[in-house]
């Protein structure tokens, strides 16, 4: 099933969310939901709270697919950063270039309960949905500079979104 992509400045979007305590039958629904949603927006990654889900459940396009991350939590930075243009589902044509660390060390609970070390854009996609777990938007990890450039853009959604659609 498609769900609705909660838009800014929906609250949903800034809240901490809750850990996964076991995977039930509803939780690998909203997985299942949430990579057709994913698809059909055309993202490479997405966060359980921009379904308005306040889960710790991420899913992000992998060389090997889409995979889904339950209870995600960074182990290890690098030391290395890099500054890439991101997008976000939540923000339609919004584009800012972001500084992310260049590889980090993931654990999470997916088919494996491995720990993955990653790099390049699937590190970058990881921290960006990561984030939205804590209630971090990418707008957060801008300077104030370049806050005041967008704040018409960030009118502009919040009068057509609406603060909780």
């Amino acid at each position: 099933m498609i769900l609705q992509i909660k838009k800014y400045s929906n609250s949903v979007l800034r809240k901490k969310c809750e850990k996964v305590k076991e995977i039930t039958p509803e939780i690998k629904k909203l997985v299942e939901d949430m990579i057709e949603t994913m698809k059909k927006e055309q993202g490479v990654g997405l966060a359980a709270p921009q379904v308005g889900v306040s889960k710790r459940v991420i899913i992000a396009e992998t060389e090997n697919g889409v995979k889904e991350f339950i209870n995600p939590k960074i182990l290890k930075k690098s030391k290395e950063t890099e500054i890439m243009e991101e997008g976000c589902l939540s923000f339609p044509d919004l584009r800012l270039k972001i500084k992310r660390w260049k590889e980090v060390e993931i654990e999470s609970l997916d088919g494996d309960g491995k720990k993955i070390k990653t790099e390049g854009i699937l590190a970058r996609i990881l921290q960006h949905e990561i984030d939205h777990l804590n209630g971090i938007l990418f707008i957060d990890r801008i300077s104030k500079l370049k806050r005041f450039r967008i704040r018409n853009k960030l009118k502009e959604l919040e009068k057509r979104y609406g603060s909780d659609r």
